[in-house]
């Protein structure tokens, strides 16, 4: 799980980070939408790096920032921002997301985040890997004010939360005045429970289209829905 992970146009390298290249990164790097207008994109709590460097390959914003808490994920994002073709449009800050605030006075038109979500009371004895997985560390209700102070009027905010944390999430975005707009649902399989929702959220009301993405047919023979999302990454696609 420490090698450097290769897609087909930059290299992750994530043996610095508690939170390795997993399936939940990629679909929220892959499906979230930009366009060319699109000129500033933040990525909160960036880890390897991963999402951001997606989104410096599908766009041509000038600005992607990330922020990382952790110096450890934050120098190797760096890293790998700078070994990556994009190095020049991409920046990454050592801060927590309130403090990020505090000294930014930028809005951006895409924000997305991938965020720790397991709500274990109990430590791992690793603060490195408890602080990438563990809601306690960002909860969503300050996740969500940072959004929404961050999020231009016109922008989009998308994440990626267990199905079981939808319903809430959405009531309490509703309540910092980001509403969803977009809803993708993720089966590992067509038999399988409904596992991941990505969300894409606008400050405006929006009637939400609910889509749904199934991973796999068998094990590792992946569907013609999943083969086109990330087929522009995967060096086996």
């Amino acid at each position: 799980m420490n090698k450097p992970f290769k897609f087909k146009q930059f290299t992750v390298h994530q043996d610095r980070c508690a939170m390795k290249i997993g399936t939940d990164g990629v679909l929220l790097g892959a499906w979230t939408k930009v366009e060319h207008q699109h000129e500033s994109i933040l990525d909160i709590g960036a880890g390897t790096g991963i999402i951001a460097l997606m989104l410096a390959q599908r766009s041509n914003a000038e600005v992607i920032d990330a922020i990382e808490i952790d110096p450890e994920a934050y120098e190797q994002c760096v890293d790998n921002f700078e070994r990556s073709p994009w190095g020049d449009r991409l920046y990454c800050y050592h801060a927590g997301l309130d403090e990020f605030i505090d000294e930014i006075d930028d809005e951006y038109e895409i924000i997305v985040c991938n965020p720790p979500f397991y709500i274990e009371n109990v430590t791992s004895g690793n603060l490195q890997r408890d602080q990438a997985r563990q809601n306690g560390y960002l909860p969503f209700d300050i996740l969500l004010a940072g959004v929404q102070s961050l999020l231009a009027n016109n922008g989009t905010f998308t994440t990626i939360i267990p199905i079981k944390e939808e319903e809430a999430f959405v009531r309490l975005a509703a309540t910092f005045g980001l509403h969803p707009k977009q809803c993708l649902h993720v089966k590992g399989n067509a038999n399988a429970p409904i596992k991941r929702s990505l969300l894409a959220f606008v400050k405006q009301k929006h009637q939400c289209t609910v889509q749904e993405l199934i991973i796999e047919t068998e094990r590792h023979r992946y569907t013609e829905d999943y083969i086109a999302l990330t087929q522009a990454f995967y060096l086996k696609m």
